[in-house]
Parts: C-alpha cells; sequence; structure tokens
C-alpha cells in the first residue's frame, strides 16, 4: 500500500483534491457544481443483489440517494451505514425486512454511496450528517422508526434520536458508539486525538491488519494516498470466495477516484470530534425507555466491549438481552445479514405490527 508522503501537519484535503483534480485519470468526472462530485450511473451497473428502485432527495444544493422498499404506510426501519461503505451493505437485509411488511429506508449518507460528494474534506462534518438524515426524516414524514446503526450510523443516527425522540419506536445498535464528553474534556478531547493521530505516523495496510485498532485505523485513513474502500469493507471476506472480487467492486463503485473521497477519507478522524454535542446526546438516551437492543459481533476489533456503554447507561437497554453475533467482523451486515433482519423482526414483533 502506497503512503502519504505529505507532511501530516499540513492541511490536506485542499492539496489533495487540487492534485488530483489535475492530474487524476477519469477526465469525465461529473462535477455537478463547483467542488461537488456525483458518480456517473455507469458506475453501478451490473451490482450484485442489488436491485432497488434509486429515490432522491435534494438537500440544500446536494442530492442525497435512498432506498426506499414495503409499503408506504407501514412501520418503519432506518437502515444507516457507517465508513466507508454504503446502502449496498443493506442489501441482503432490506428484501428480508421489507417483505415481512416494513417500509424500509437506507439511504446513503453525503459522500458514500449514489449521493453527492463533496470534494473538500472540510465540507464533511458530524453535525452536518446529522441535520441530512433529520432533514430526509422530516421530508419523508417518517414516524414509528426502528433504527439500525452501525460504525458512523450510531454517531449520528443516535444524536438525530436525542433530537427528535418522538419519531422512534426502537433502536438496534450493532458494532458502534458515540463517544462523549463535558467539561475540559469535552474541549480538549478532538485536539488531543489529533495529536495521537499524528503522533501515530503512517499506518500501512499490513500493520492495521497486525493490530487493529481505532486508533491505527484512524491513522491508515490518513496514510494512503487513496482509500481502497472495497478492500477495507471486504475485511472479513475470504480470499478464497468466490464473490469477494465482485463485492469489492461494488463497494468501489461510488468511488472513480480520489475527488471522490472526501467522505471516506476524513470521516475517522471527525469521530470524537464533536464529544460535547455527543454528551447532551447521552442526556436523552439516558433517559431512553424504549427497545433498545445491542447485538455486536464477536470479531471486531474497533468496537469491541462497545456494546457495554448502552446496556449500562439507556434504560431501554438494561430491559434487553444482549446478542452476540458469532463468527462476524466490524462489517456483520455484509457477513450476517440475513441473520441480523432476522433478529430485528423478532425484536420488533416485541413492541409492534409493521402494518399501519
Amino acid at each position: 500500500m502506497n503512503k502519504m508522503t505529505f507532511d501530516k501537519r499540513k492541511p490536506f484535503s485542499a492539496l489533495a483534491v487540487l492534485f488530483s483534480t489535475l492530474f487524476a485519470a477519469s477526465a469525465q468526472a461529473a462535477e455537478v457544481s463547483p467542488g461537488v462530485f456525483r458518480t456517473p450511473e455507469s458506475s453501478f451497473i451490473g451490482l450484485a443483489d442489488y436491485p432497488f428502485q434509486e429515490n432522491y432527495l435534494h438537500i440544500n444544493s446536494l442530492r442525497m440517494h435512498y432506498v426506499d422498499e414495503g409499503p408506504k404506510q407501514a412501520k418503519v426501519v432506518l437502515l444507516l451505514h457507517g465508513e466507508p461503505s454504503w446502502s449496498y451493505l443493506y442489501r441482503h437485509m432490506i428484501p428480508i425486512l421489507s417483505a415481512a411488511g416494513y417500509r424500509v429506508i437506507a439511504p446513503d449518507l453525503i459522500g458514500f454511496g449514489k449521493s453527492d460528494k463533496p470534494a473538500l474534506t472540510s465540507a464533511h462534518s458530524h453535525s452536518g450528517h446529522v441535520s441530512h438524515i433529520k432533514t430526509l426524516i422530516e421530508e419523508l414524514q417518517l414516524q414509528d422508526i426502528t433504527l439500525f446503526v452501525q460504525d458512523w450510523g450510531g454517531l449520528i443516527g443516535l444524536r438525530v434520536l436525542a433530537e427528535m425522540p418522538e419519531r422512534f419506536a426502537g433502536v438496534v445498535a450493532g458494532n458502534t458508539g458515540l463517544p462523549a464528553a463535558n467539561g475540559v474534556r469535552g474541549w480538549i478531547g478532538y485536539p488531543l486525538f489529533r495529536l495521537a493521530l499524528w503522533w501515530q505516523g503512517d499506518v500501512t495496510w499490513e500493520a492495521l491488519q497486525a493490530e487493529p485498532s481505532f486508533m491505527k485505523w484512524a491513522a491508515y485513513s490518513q496514510s494512503v494516498n487513496d482509500m481502497p474502500v472495497g478492500q477495507v469493507v471486504a475485511v472479513d471476506i475470504a480470499e478464497s470466495d468466490p464473490q469477494r472480487q465482485a463485492i469489492v467492486a461494488a463497494y468501489d463503485a461510488p468511488f472513480p477516484d480520489l475527488r471522490y473521497k472526501a467522505g471516506p477519507i476524513v470521516m475517522p478522524k471527525l469521530v470524537p470530534s464533536e464529544l460535547r454535542l455527543n454528551a447532551a446526546a447521552w442526556q436523552v438516551l439516558e433517559q431512553w425507555q424504549k427497545p433498545f437492543l445491542t447485538t455486536f459481533s464477536d470479531g471486531d476489533p474497533i468496537t469491541a466491549g462497545g456494546d457495554l456503554a448502552f446496556q449500562q447507561r439507556i434504560p431501554g437497554a438494561r430491559n434487553q438481552p444482549h446478542v452476540t453475533i458469532r463468527g462476524a467482523g466490524h462489517f456483520l451486515q455484509e457477513t450476517h445479514g440475513p441473520e441480523l433482519a432476522e433478529l430485528m423482526l423478532k425484536f420488533m414483533a416485541t413492541y409492534q405490527s409493521p402494518g399501519h
């Protein structure tokens, strides 16, 4: 894996985008407005197991894509992906949930999937993603939502829930978290994280695999010239799997070149960027009495043990037995999607029926 040669103490986003814009191999990039790229439809032709109709919502000057399957008047399941995946991650869950009578919404975060991709990393923020999902919920008039979150889906979705709790009926959290701090720690936590990230230096793919951790992952994301998105998401798929190459290609599809990758590049180092706002969200979560299920995999070194905070601090989670997904890694939807969907159906059956 090639490593960056720039000085990591200097701003990267503008240099990277400028270099890519001037010299990238793809001269026909779809720049729909200054600094905003839209992946050509041709990139998504022939994706396996992704037959879903496209739906789009315009948020300010950006176009957000979302999957919307199942009866439109049914109870809603909202599936939020994380970094660096997209709604393709839920392709094995959507048919099961919609066939059971639920309306299933799976958006692509801005910067990912079929949604528009601002080219500057400065255009991406935690609060920005929260605002986008809130707008989606409001524009589609979604109520009685059961939320499934994983990775960054949790950081975003749990903040959304805290700002509009009346819209949600239940939560399923897998391999995610919501780091928070108040007081002095809330102010200095992110600068200290950025310092620790700089101190890590360059991290190769081989080093990350040898010693996987969140800090190594964040450092790796800042150490590569061009993040291999498909390789990252397919990390738990065996090299011998005959479907692996097609799956890697599907996760790479939204990102023809570096100009499209500002979101995947910057998101890992934004995880602890809004500690005080996350702490305010926890104040709502600590009063949450509605059903909250934790379902973490047994093979994820990034979020291992993260379920304990939810179980200990959220009343609705204390009333639910924790579920461990055996044999799964970080992207448990990719390898255990049908199992997760069936688990969700059993969970939702305890507090609602799928129909209107």
